[in-house]
C-alpha cells in the first residue's frame, strides 16, 4: 500500500519515548487510517470527516493505554494522546475493525504530521472513560455516555516540533 496517514493511539509516556528516541513503535503495531472499509462503512462523509473517524477510533483505543499504564502507575497523566503520521508498508486489518491496520515497524518523528492530546480539563472525564471503555463496547448505555463526555473533548493540536515544549509543560 502506498504512503498512508495514520493515526496511532499513544499516551503522555508514549509521547516522551518519541521525544526521546526520535521514534515511536506502535503497540503490536496497531495504528487507524481512513481504509476502504472505513469508507464503504459511511453513506456519506469526505475525505476529512472520515479521517477525523479514524482519529477517534485511535483517540478510544488510547483510553486502553491508559487503563494498562494505570494497572503499574497510579499518576500517569489522564490525558488521550493520538500521533498521525505518514507511511509507508501498511497492512489493512479488516478483521479487526474498519479503520484498523498495522504498520511494518516503527514511526520515525520525521514522518509525524502532527499530535494531539487533551488538555488538562478532560482528565476527570478521560479517567472516567477509561474505566467505562470495555463496558461501552458490549453496549453498556451508560458506559456509552461516560465515554461520549471524554470524547466531548476535542484533541488539541501541535506540530510535531512543538512536541518537547509541550511534555516541558506537563
Amino acid at each position: 500500500m502506498n504512503e498512508l496517514r495514520v493515526y496511532i493511539p499513544a499516551t503522555v509516556a508514549m509521547l516522551r519515548e518519541l521525544n526521546a528516541d526520535g521514534e515511536l513503535a506502535a503497540i503490536t503495531g496497531t495504528a487507524f487510517a481512513l481504509t476502504p472499509a472505513l469508507r464503504e462503512s459511511y453513506a456519506t462523509g469526505g475525505e476529512e470527516e472520515l479521517e477525523y473517524v479514524a482519529m477517534l477510533d485511535a483517540a478510544k483505543a488510547s483510553l486502553r493505554l491508559l487503563g494498562a499504564e494505570l494497572t503499574t502507575d497510579p499518576d500517569v497523566p489522564m490525558r488521550r494522546a493520538v500521533i498521525a503520521a505518514d507511511v509507508d508498508g501498511v497492512e489493512l486489518r479488516p478483521d479487526l475493525d474498519h479503520s484498523v491496520v498495522k504498520l511494518s515497524g516503527p514511526v520515525p518523528l520525521k514522518v509525524i504530521a502532527s499530535v494531539h492530546l487533551d488538555t488538562e480539563e478532560a482528565a476527570v472525564a478521560v479517567r472516567a472513560a477509561v474505566a467505562a471503555v470495555d463496558a461501552a463496547d458490549m453496549g453498556d448505555p451508560d458506559a456509552e455516555f461516560v465515554l461520549g463526555d471524554a470524547e466531548d473533548h476535542e484533541l488539541a493540536w501541535y506540530a510535531p516540533q512543538e512536541l518537547p515544549f509541550l511534555l516541558e509543560l506537563l
